[in-house]
């Protein structure tokens, strides 16, 4: 059950939405507005904004829900591709006029036979977390290599969730920004799936095992960060 989708359906049809839950592994569950996925680029934090203007060539936008980022880059004139795993944001990005929009994992994608490779993944509201784990993101560091440019680039922006463990102890077992998710929307109610918050140290050294550059673009005051990663 696309239980996310259904959220974004109900804001695009006939806005606004009820109520997104999002339950997680560390604290009570939270609420997501919906509209938040449907701003345009003068409702855009800094952060995200200095992200687009790094984008160049070829882009793919991993993550990309219903396009709010990709639509600005092809205004721009980017050739730009919107991926979500979600079929209805899928639909929802070409009919909000996403010229190429796939519906797709990034962590099985290929490449279809004779297209050519990306100059730029970008992976918007930590979407980078969607590695799961930090042997998960070590490991889509290494495999993703196949899908870009020798000059091309990864970026993402992510949170150091060590702020939450400023009056509890980190977890015994395990790396203390690797959580879990679920979606709830009206009465449906989504199966839990992994996420990974990864502070710049831990990125910095996985990059660097599996071969990357890591430049720090930009941080703000909330613990998130812009990173971008170059092949060394």
């Amino acid at each position: 059950m696309d239980v996310f989708g259904e959220a974004l359906k109900d804001q695009f049809i006939k806005p606004p939405a009820e109520t997104l839950w999002v339950h997680n592994s560390y604290d009570e569950p939270e609420e997501m507005p919906v509209d938040i996925y449907f701003r345009n680029e003068n409702e855009m934090p800094e952060l995200e904004l200095k992200a687009l203007d790094l984008c160049r060539g070829k882009v793919l936008d991993v993550g990309a829900g219903v396009g709010s980022h990709a639509l600005i880059l092809q205004k721009r004139g980017i050739n730009v591709c919107g991926m979500d795993i979600s079929a209805a944001a899928v639909s929802i990005m070409k009919q909000r006029g996403l010229k190429q929009a796939i519906e797709g994992n990034i962590l099985t994608y290929r490449l279809p036979e004779g297209s050519s490779k990306y100059d730029t993944l970008l992976f918007m509201m930590n979407g980078i977390g969607l590695t799961g784990s930090v042997a998960g993101l070590k490991s889509f560091l290494q495999e993703v290599k196949k899908l870009i440019n020798e000059d091309g680039q990864l970026v993402f922006d992510s949170s150091d969730l060590s702020y939450l463990y400023l009056e509890i102890p980190f977890p015994e077992k395990g790396y203390f920004g690797e959580v879990s998710f679920r979606y709830e929307y009206k009465s449906l109610k989504g199966n839990w799936f992994k996420w990974i918050y990864v502070d710049q140290q831990t990125l910095t050294e996985l990059a660097t095992q599996t071969g990357w550059h890591t430049d720090i673009i930009f941080e703000d005051d909330s613990d998130q960060y812009l990173a971008r990663l170059t092949l060394a």
